[in-house]
């Protein structure tokens, strides 16, 4: 078998065995998000930065929802890191809008953030913050092992197929699924030009 194939066919068992319950969770909380005052946060580093931006996108333009992230204000981040450090970029930018009970952090990441291996401490201080003032946190990870598995109110896990690509497919399956819940017909307001 080519690596093309292996590859696809490894996301093909993959997908398969996500948690489509949990899904449906995640469109029904929106659903009656919508209805309130709240804002969605995105959250994510590296490849997973690019899949929050992407995602804000897709909220804000089909589902009609406040969303956010503060990756794609690159001033803001890289000011924040250098004369703040990395660890808070994201509570304190999320300080500064007023992070509150209304409002949900959507945390897009491999790992989830780990602070006994100091992976993605930022992720853990947003998550800490969330807590603290009642924000729903929500997440889709490829580790277990992580903050926000273990802390987010809920949470998809995108089952091991390769723990030598877990990078990869944890990315690639993000899109997947919040392709998914933006297309929900019970979500989705607006459609796509294709």
């Amino acid at each position: 078998m080519s690596f093309s194939q292996s590859y696809l066919q490894d996301l093909i068992s993959i997908i398969s065995k996500i948690d489509t319950k949990k899904i449906d969770e995640i469109v029904n909380y929106f659903i009656q998000f919508r209805k309130g005052k709240g804002r969605v946060f995105f959250l994510g580093v590296g490849g997973s930065a690019a899949n929050a931006s992407h995602a804000v996108n897709d909220f804000r333009k089909l589902t009609r929802i406040e969303a956010y992230a503060p990756t794609d204000n690159v001033s803001e981040l890289t000011a924040r890191t250098n004369d703040e450090g990395w660890d808070t970029v994201f509570s304190e930018w999320l300080k500064v809008s007023r992070l509150s009970r209304e409002d949900c952090i959507f945390i897009l990441s491999v790992g989830g953030g780990n602070k006994e291996l100091e992976v993605s401490t930022n992720l853990c201080k947003a998550i800490d913050l969330a807590k603290n003032v009642g924000s729903k946190i929500i997440g889709i990870v490829g580790r277990e092992d992580g903050e926000t598995f273990r802390q987010a109110d809920i949470c998809i896990l995108i089952p091991a197929a390769n723990m030598l690509m877990v990078t990869p497919y944890a990315e690639s399956c993000q899109s997947i699924i919040w392709h998914l819940i933006v297309s929900h017909p019970d979500l989705k307001v607006n459609e796509t030009k294709w």
